[in-house]
């Protein structure tokens, strides 16, 4: 099943020529496929065929410039692939990933941790986890007042115990709070350091010149525990050559981190090697295209006794 099956527009009937247009595109360009979803006027039901009901979200009306460059007022196709990926781990669904390239789906089982959102968005993913047995639930976006406000509407009104499969519903805490990457002084900072034993980014590597403060927030929240990981998925849409830069070995090693997987799955379920240059890729490539990282701290060496030192 095509990743973006499970999403349609709700609200009012599009009648700009260029929404008609927009719509259009895949009956002009059959391999083009939409790698984001939603706007302002529009809210989005994601429906998923183990939840008793659908999931109704809302997107940011962003009015300012400086809001509108967050990109949070869309759902992007990374949101869609980490929500199906913790879904099938979590439920044990069959959803099967290359075992050459990718690790087990059990491994992105979230029953009974704590879990930890960054550039939320619409929250999607930190939605599932929490229907499907996270014990905690931190979603968090940059503190802008728009994007915080439908961030916690979305969570409120779908975080209940009638939207989770019967018997999965165990959430303690779901909390939503503003964090721009690589502050680490903020209450929400100093509280919870090391607290997660999940990390999630969906579509946070669009900006390079972000990659470290993104990386220093990633390394801040994670837990201590050699279990605790970090689940990085991003699209294509802004090049490979801008993304990649995240994942390079020297700066994810300078916050004691390092990647344990990484790999490409498409919109329609095929899995390929991670590779850093595919030459030229265009445009309706590219956005079939999600990166999936699995990131964990460096392990710390142990003795001859195999005790660590």
């Amino acid at each position: 099943m095509a990743l973006t099956t499970r999403i349609s527009l709700t609200g009012p009937e599009a009648t700009d020529p260029e929404d008609y247009f927009a719509d259009s595109l895949g009956v002009i360009f059959p391999d083009d496929v939409a790698d984001q979803h939603g706007d302002s006027k529009h809210g989005l039901l994601y429906t998923s065929p183990h939840l008793p009901h659908p999931l109704s979200l809302a997107l940011a009306d962003v009015s300012g410039e400086a809001d509108r460059t967050l990109f949070s007022h869309y759902l992007w196709n990374s949101s869609l692939l980490l929500t199906e990926l913790i879904e099938a781990g979590t439920l044990r669904v069959d959803l099967p990933l290359d075992r050459g390239i990718a690790p087990d789906v059990g491994e992105f089982n979230v029953a009974g941790l704590k879990t930890l959102e960054l550039g939320a968005g619409t929250a999607l993913p930190s939605i599932m986890a929490g229907l499907l047995g996270a014990q905690r639930v931190v979603v968090t976006d940059y503190p802008a007042p728009a994007v915080l406000k439908t961030l916690r509407e979305n969570v409120a009104a779908t975080v209940q115990a009638r939207f989770a499969p019967a018997g999965r519903f165990a959430v303690e805490e779901v909390l939503v709070e503003g964090h721009g990457w690589g502050e680490l002084e903020t209450p929400l900072a100093r509280e919870n350091r090391h607290a997660f034993d999940r990390v999630l980014a969906a579509d946070c590597l669009w900006m390079p010149s972000q990659h470290e403060n993104l990386r220093r927030s990633i390394a801040w929240f994670l837990g201590e525990d050699a279990a605790a990981r970090a689940w990085v998925v991003a699209g294509f849409h802004t090049g490979r050559a801008k993304m990649s830069q995240f994942f390079e070995k020297e700066a994810l090693a300078a916050v004691g981190l390092e990647v344990e997987h990484l790999w490409e799955r498409d919109c329609d379920g095929k899995d390929r090697q991670w590779v850093w240059d595919r030459g030229v890729e265009n445009v309706s490539s590219r956005k079939r295209w999600q990166v999936v990282g699995v990131v964990r701290r460096i392990p710390k060496p142990t003795g001859a006794s195999g005790q660590r030192p």
